[in-house]
């Protein structure tokens, strides 16, 4: 379960922090300073600062877009109450989740690695890196293009052998017939999922002289403007294959039913050329193992993955590659970048895109003399007018808002003038913070007013953490 704990204030933390609104108004948020929780705090952590918790090695490159005057950075167990973690491929566990955080961002694509659909439950946003390793994904996969256009590995491991007993310079041409193979120009790509990755491999591959047809029924604007323009869609994956001469498959894997589990099965391997080669960057799990087996060993057909096959791992006609996706230096610092970048603009401003648990939400800028409130609700009806009700009860006036949902969780970014509920003295924020986190319904919000780190409240089972 998510790791709770007690609130202790400690005497440095009762500090009364208040923030001017452009000479207006003051804001009163002492609660929201609490550094300790029961014991457990981080004894160097820095007043005014994020502090961010890492799992695996993030790239220094990418960490460095966080300010370090806002943005307080630690490896895994060395942070305490972290505000956020990011990380690579480490697989996240509930109670490694403490309750202070506020987000979860995975320098990657995929997010098979955090429990994402209890973290909407706790209403922590994840967030991944879309398109970041776009290009060290396509590279590969026009790699293997060419591994699965001629036998070059076969080739390699031949060489060896034949140089382990001296043979190579005697056997190197009358041995060459063993490993023909064909040119890709003016062949057929069919790309199955034409997103950040597929888009890319289509708009190269054109460039090389290939014939592309692809399909994708969620295809967006955005990557249709990156296709070649000669490129044929169809309107199912049959139509894909059957037409094409290489396949490459870039798509999400998502389980249960209605997923996309073995999604390249017998159905749509029926429907390949006989000599088809498979390509596999996407993710192992989308491609029946049993079926593509029966494929390949009915003809010249070739299966190139960088997962990894307990099946295939040895097959004449398959190529297994360990998982080099976006193992290049380039792809981990633009993650990485990507990554500080959405944790900084949401821990800042509020602002959400790139989740894959919550909806795209940006207000903009807070006018001067306003403050701004977040708030995660689950998606019930009437929880915005409860909220609302709630500002109003304290003679606010709401200056800008929007609200949005995605599934079971909904998302609120409030600016209000706060002057109307004080005579110039201290507006205080706390009590009404409160009376919104505790709403039924609600499960955390934040006052954004200037101090980094501070200013978040949450609603456990019933039980107030600010």
């Amino acid at each position: 379960m998510l790791a709770i704990r007690q609130l202790r204030t400690s005497s440095s933390s009762k500090r009364c922090f208040t923030r001017a609104l452009s000479g207006q108004v003051q804001v009163d948020v002492e609660h929201h300073t609490t550094e300790t929780w029961q014991g457990q705090g981080d004894a160097d952590a820095k007043p005014g600062k994020f502090r961010i918790q890492t799992f695996n090695k993030i790239s220094p490159i990418g960490l460095a877009r966080l300010p370090e005057d806002r943005f307080d950075v630690k490896a895994e167990a060395a942070s305490k109450n972290s505000h956020a973690i990011l990380l690579r491929s480490h697989k996240l566990q509930e109670e490694e989740v403490q309750v202070t955080v506020r987000a979860i961002a995975r320098c990657g694509a995929g997010t098979n690695n955090v429990p994402v659909a209890r973290m909407t439950e706790l209403g922590i946003p994840v967030f991944n890196t879309p398109g970041a390793n776009a290009n060290a994904v396509k590279e590969l996969v026009l790699c293997g293009l060419l591994l699965g256009s001629r036998r070059i590995v076969d080739g390699i491991n031949h060489m060896k052998d034949l140089g382990a007993k001296g043979l190579a310079k005697e056997r190197v041409e009358k041995d060459k017939s063993m490993f023909g193979g064909r040119e890709i120009t003016g062949k057929t790509l069919g790309v199955i999922g034409l997103g950040h990755i597929g888009a890319s491999t289509a708009r190269d591959a054109a460039r090389l002289g290939m014939k592309v047809v692809g399909y994708d029924p969620g295809l967006s604007i955005e990557n249709a403007l990156k296709l070649p323009r000669d490129i044929d869609i169809a309107d199912s994956m049959a139509g894909v294959v059957s037409k094409s001469d290489y396949i490459s498959i870039n798509i999400p894997y998502i389980k249960g039913e209605g997923g996309t589990h073995g999604i390249i099965g017998k159905e749509v391997i029926s429907n390949f050329k006989d000599d088809a080669v498979l390509l596999n960057f996407a993710r192992g799990e989308l491609v029946d193992s049993e079926a593509m087996k029966e494929f390949l060993d009915s003809g010249n057909g070739r299966y190139v993955t960088d997962f990894p096959d307990d099946l295939l791992w040895d097959h004449k006609n398959a190529v297994v590659l360990p998982h080099l996706g976006a193992s290049t230096a380039e792809a981990e610092d633009a993650a990485a970048g990507m990554a500080a970048d959405t944790i900084n603009e949401y821990l800042s401003t509020g602002a959400i895109k790139n989740s894959v648990n919550f909806p795209t939400v940006a207000l903009g800028d807070r006018a001067p003399g306003t403050v701004r409130m977040t708030v995660v609700n689950k998606n019930e009806p009437g929880m915005l007018a409860k909220i609302t009700d709630a500002i109003s009860q304290h003679n606010l006036n709401i200056t800008q808002q929007i609200n949005n949902s995605r599934g079971d969780v909904a998302y609120n970014v409030i600016d209000f003038d706060a002057s109307g509920a004080t005579d110039g003295a201290v507006f205080d924020a706390k009590l009404l913070q409160k009376e919104i986190t505790m709403l039924d319904g609600v499960l955390s919000s934040r006052v954004l007013y200037g101090v980094s780190g501070t200013g978040y409240a949450k609603n456990v089972d019933g039980n107030y953490f600010a």
